[in-house]
């Protein structure tokens, strides 16, 4: 299926260097960034309190968020959980103050307001468990990474593998780039996001691959680029539907999902719209830098031996 198909080839690596310095460009800000700013963790990561309590009509989110504020803790959050009566806060820590004093002190002020509100339960994150999800975090990252270089090597070749992942990597970099400049809340969906856009985005890349190694038997005189070029231009109408009808329902997610899933789908329309970009003007031109050639992909035909009359 396809919109459109572009008869010429588009030049795109003709202006790769260019869109490789942008890259570059970025991907240092957003290690500057996470350097400088650090992630803001969620409650989940940096230990704290989470209470849900539940009204016997529809929860006024707003207004809880205010009570919280009220009782000493502006930076909780307040969301829906479940459905529209039921509020989840997220309280994080703070020194001198216990979390069960913590959890009396919201519920006496949201008590003030609407006498019936009723605390369904009370969870402590401690620090060390917070710690032990950072690091849990930092290794699924990790295996993710590996398993993509490895699948990527054995599929195609190493230089291939090699390029997709540096390329993936410079999404991830600059997702959390972006969640350290504006210090958007780092939480579970926020990483489990991080870990589909990677996923996500090696898709892309396979596709491209893919069309590079057929385009190595179909085009033998082809210079490199232009092997590269066809292959990215023939591809774009599958990229479009495929990311378009992705985005819709990420963006859907943006603006109908509620709190709970706001950052999730931030972190997966940045992930989608890089991955589309380092996939065609990151992957690609490592693969060309790398040194890739035909004889990479297709074995070379062996002369058959005369026979001796």
């Amino acid at each position: 299926m396809e919109f459109f198909r572009i008869r010429k080839d588009i030049p795109f690596m003709r202006y790769a260097p260019v869109f490789n310095v942008i890259s570059a460009i970025t991907f240092v800000l957003a290690v500057i960034f996470l350097s400088t700013k650090g992630l803001h963790f969620g409650v989940e990561f940096t230990g704290g309190t989470v209470m849900e309590v539940n009204y016997g009509h529809a929860a006024d989110i707003d207004e809880v968020r205010a009570l919280v504020a009220k009782a000493g803790f502006p930076d909780a959050t307040v969301q829906n959980f479940g459905n529209a009566q039921t509020a989840l806060i997220r309280l994080p820590t703070k020194e001198g103050v216990t979390g069960a004093k913590m959890s009396e002190l919201v519920l006496s002020e949201l008590r003030g307001k609407d006498p019936e509100v009723k605390l369904r339960r009370v969870d402590f994150v401690g620090a060390q468990v917070g710690k032990e999800l950072v690091e849990n975090g930092l290794i699924a990252i990790t295996l993710v990474a590996l398993g993509i270089v490895i699948y990527l090597a054995f599929r195609f070749e190493w230089k291939f593998g090699l390029a997709a992942i540096i390329a993936n990597l410079h999404d991830v970099v600059i997702i959390l780039g972006f969640f350290a400049f504006f210090q958007w809340e780092f939480s579970l969906p926020v990483l489990a996001a991080v870990l589909a856009v990677l996923g996500y985005s090696v898709n892309e890349s396979v596709v491209v691959f893919d069309r590079v190694r057929e385009n190595f038997r179909k085009m033998r005189k082809a210079p490199v680029a232009d092997v590269i070029n066809n292959a990215i231009t023939r591809t774009i109408s599958r990229t479009i539907i495929t990311h378009g009808s992705t985005q819709m329902m990420v963006t859907s997610i943006l603006f109908f999902g509620g709190d709970t899933l706001f950052y999730f789908a931030l972190a997966l329309t940045i992930g989608i719209l890089f991955g589309i970009y380092s996939s065609v003007l990151v992957a690609s031109p490592l693969v060309m830098y790398l040194g890739i050639k035909r004889e990479d992909m297709v074995k070379p035909e062996r002369k058959r031996e005369e026979a001796v009359v």
